[in-house]
């Protein structure tokens, strides 16, 4: 441990950390009427909150309590269907078009065996199948498909394609990945931690790595959580600057902090949740040289996490390269990385079902 900044960083943390525990009630009185108030508060919730025929671009669209309801949904189907067994055909008789300009693993496997599982018929459609854009314009695919099938999962490579398909389909569109985006991603990210932490509100999540569209996400609903938000990029690699201004009013809206360095201990410093990403995305392979040499010092190790929090724990959307995070690491206890991977499949569902019925979650909703 190196500096005052350091020190200072870490004793700032830990009190944070400990008021945030020391808030438990010994009185069971107390705890009766906070259960009472939470369950209250939660089916008001499940009431206040509609989401049947929105689309999803980026969760900078959605308010605290619509995020919130997502992750409950989410909550509700992984125990209702995996932990319970139970069969939910809530999305029987309706299909989605997954259209693909961009390869994927988890998008791919957990959209697909998501709606199967919820009764739905997913329909896959590469670039090679649907040619958007090239030989039918993305105005006329919308509007075919929305007479087709009940909603649109896009991963493309440009945001406005996703733009253009919500502004013409008069189905929900679901942004499965864009170059500014990647909002499916984020859910799954804060589904893992509150199932870990037990709530959200109070963490600190340190971003390390590259400015990029899961980085953007982050910044646009990190504070609607109450989740503090670290962020070290290299020079040249910092956030979109549009995405940075909106997270600093939400920043202050939601009374979190948003701190930006390009010193990855400072990033790391008190954080309960190092996270970083791919450093060479699909499209940027001719700048791999480059892009390696100026994300020199960025590999998240253990030395990295000497300065976190002593709970701190690891994230990544995958797939992984050794440069960025090492084994040491992303196979150790603290990785919940593979926890991450699956919950890709149960927040896909939440959102999917949300979007296309007016569902009410059955289980109690988790501590946010």
């Amino acid at each position: 441990m190196k500096g005052p900044h350091v020190l200072n960083c870490l004793v700032q943390s830990h009190t944070m950390f400990s008021v945030k525990n020391s808030v438990s009630c010994t009185l069971k009185t107390l705890q009766r009427n906070q259960h009472v108030r939470h369950f209250s508060g939660a089916r008001a919730l499940s009431r206040a909150v509609q989401l049947a025929g929105r689309s999803l671009l980026t969760l900078k669209d959605f308010q605290s309590d619509e995020v919130k309801h997502l992750l409950w949904t989410s909550h509700d189907l992984k125990k209702r269907i995996k932990h319970d067994g139970q069969y939910l055909p809530l999305l029987q008789g309706k299909s989605i078009a997954m259209i693909f300009e961009k390869r994927s693993t988890r998008t791919r496997m957990s959209t697909e065996t998501g709606f199967a599982l919820l009764g739905g018929h997913p329909c896959f459609l590469t670039s090679q199948d649907i040619h958007l854009g090239v030989n039918e314009n993305t105005r006329d695919t919308a509007r075919v498909l929305s007479g087709l099938t009940d909603l649109i999962l896009a991963r493309v490579y440009s945001h406005s394609t996703l733009e253009e398909l919500v502004k013409e389909a008069s189905i929900p569109v679901i942004n499965g990945l864009s170059d500014l985006y990647h909002p499916i991603q984020i859910l799954a990210d804060f589904l893992t931690l509150q199932e870990h932490y037990g709530s959200l509100s109070g963490l600190t999540v340190s971003w390390i790595g590259d400015g990029n569209n899961v980085l953007h996400s982050f910044m646009t609903t990190a504070a609607k959580l109450g989740v503090h938000l670290r962020i070290a990029t290299p020079k040249g690699y910092e956030p979109n600057a549009d995405v940075l201004r909106e997270a600093e009013k939400l920043s202050e809206q939601f009374g979190t902090s948003l701190f930006l360095t390009s010193n990855p201990v400072e990033a790391a410093c008190g954080s309960n949740v190092l996270v970083t990403d791919t450093w060479v995305s699909m499209g940027q392979e001719e700048e791999k040289k480059q892009r390696l040499k100026d994300f020199h010092g960025y590999q998240i190790t253990l030395q990295t996490g000497s300065v976190a929090s002593p709970d701190w724990t690891f994230l990544h959307c995958l797939p992984r390269k050794p440069e960025e995070v090492d084994d040491q690491v992303f196979y150790s206890h603290r990785s919940l990385v593979f926890p991450e991977a699956e919950n890709r499949k149960w927040t896909i569902m939440g959102l999917m079902v949300s979007l296309l019925t007016d569902y009410t979650p059955q289980t109690p909703m988790p501590k946010f």
